[in-house]
């Protein structure tokens, strides 16, 4: 394919996360992952492109002939999905940029009840081969991860990713689904002694994040079935991953196991909607030198009973916490977010001791949308709206006014220092989830004291 038509194939690339490939007469010579692929691949064609990303980058585009990309549901898959192809196709830009050693990786530890770490490559190298002695595999009770990788046994790894950062958070939220183990030790290992066990167990079971491993409460065959979904994750495997989840969840309701089934039945939810906020705040820059703060709202409710809001607010490109703010709505009006969403705006605007923000963040339509505008302009305030669209799996599908209001937030400039399309949208993205997560949380929560 000539250069000359790629600037059409970008144009028509998918708003949305996935992962791309530059290629060189068929064969790929560099990888790598994005929130927007229309976007991120868009970037390498600046002006300032050895500048920004440094003399590799800028050989490796002198040298391809085509762009191709695979579309992921989400950004933490696009992230696995980068590292398994790295992996399997070792192209030569993203190795040169980076030492192998100095890339990050996940590993499975061969045990009875494995664990789960992340781990640099030069560590990897120095774990030994299959062939441990059984004794080896048994963590002391001091166990440190940093002492005791050179006597681990390794059943599977992953990798290599190439952002430290991403990893740690993208393990967050596996671990969130599937709770594993990392550093406590098996109570069929333990001394039972006053001393060394603790019937809580180690702190991320009394957080959730650990099966109970530590405290006897799960099984080796059971643990080994969350290792197992884990592992199909990784593999980038989802589909098989939620169709083996089905298949437990119809065998617990059959044998009346409700509570079970139930449990499976959120993990397949919130596989099908993972929420990236942590892996787009990771992804964000923000190039205002001064503060930049967005506000974002979203309403919760069920059938219009307990209808609450909540008002987010991202500052540079991460969440400011301390300004977040939950409202309860006072007015009786069944399931109408637009009302609902006027009373929240106008008790907020009523605080004229909160700072304003750079950009309002709404979720739903053009009708939102327009309601924000309303209650904005008849407080004689001048701030941009966009508005968030979410599918029918409650992903975003497009951001209403995107286009215009970045031309307003630039004053029509050009220059260095002006925020990007795609930074927008990262922060933009992230205020909308966080926004999303506060008012299910408040509401879930208010349903519960009220049950």
């Amino acid at each position: 394919m000539k250069k000359v038509g790629i600037k059409n194939k970008i144009s028509k690339l998918p708003e949305a996360p996935g992962v791309y490939f530059f290629l060189k007469n068929k064969k790929i010579i560099y990888i790598g992952k994005a929130t927007s692929l229309r976007d991120r691949v868009k970037s390498y064609f600046s002006k300032n492109i050895e500048e920004t990303r440094g003399p590799l980058i800028s050989k490796m585009l002198d040298e391809f002939t085509d762009i191709k990309f695979q579309k992921t549901d989400s950004v933490l898959e696009a992230l696995i999905l980068e590292a398994n192809l790295i992996k399997k196709h070792q192209p030569k830009a993203n190795t040169d940029l980076k030492d192998d050693k100095s890339f990050n990786y996940v590993v499975i530890t061969k045990e009875d009840f494995p664990r789960v770490l992340m781990v640099r490559g030069k560590e990897l190298e120095e774990i030994c081969s299959p062939h441990t002695s059984r004794s080896a595999q048994l963590a002391p009770p001091n166990f440190s991860q940093k002492d005791s990788l050179k006597t681990l046994s390794i059943a599977h790894s992953f990798g290599p990713f190439t952002n430290s950062g991403q990893l740690k958070e993208a393990l967050k939220i596996i671990r969130k689904l599937f709770p594993f183990r990392d550093k406590c030790i098996p109570l069929q290992t333990k001394l039972l002694t006053k001393r060394n066990f603790n019937k809580a167990g180690c702190f991320n079971r009394q957080i959730g994040l650990c099966p109970g491993v530590c405290t006897g409460e799960i099984s080796k065959k059971d643990y080994a079935k969350i290792i197992k979904n884990i592992v199909l994750f990784f593999e980038g495997k989802k589909k098989i991953l939620i169709k083996n989840l089905e298949k437990q969840m119809k065998t617990f309701a059959k044998a009346y196991e409700f509570e079970k089934a139930d449990k499976i039945k959120r993990q397949i939810f919130s596989l099908n909607h993972i929420q990236d906020i942590a892996l787009i705040k990771e992804q964000t820059k923000t190039l205002f030198d001064t503060n930049f703060r967005i506000e974002a709202y979203d309403i919760a409710h069920l059938s219009g009973s307990n209808m609450v809001g909540s008002m987010v607010v991202i500052e540079n490109g991460a969440p400011k916490k301390s300004n977040y703010r939950k409202f309860h709505i006072k007015g009786q009006l069944g399931a109408d977010d637009t009302k609902a969403l006027s009373e929240i705006l106008n008790r907020r605007l009523a605080h004229i001791e909160w700072p304003l923000p750079n950009l309002v963040v709404i979720d739903g339509g053009m009708a939102q949308k327009k309601v924000a505008e309303k209650i904005l302009k008849k407080n004689n305030l001048n701030i941009p709206v966009v508005s968030v669209v979410k599918d029918e799996k409650h992903k975003p599908k497009e951001i209403l006014g995107l286009k215009n209001e970045l031309k307003t937030l630039n004053h029509g400039k050009k220059e260095k220092g002006v925020k990007k399309y795609a930074e927008f949208e990262n922060e933009i993205l992230l205020a909308n989830a966080e926004a999303h997560r506060f008012a299910i949380s408040f509401h879930r929560n208010l349903q519960r004291k009220l049950s």
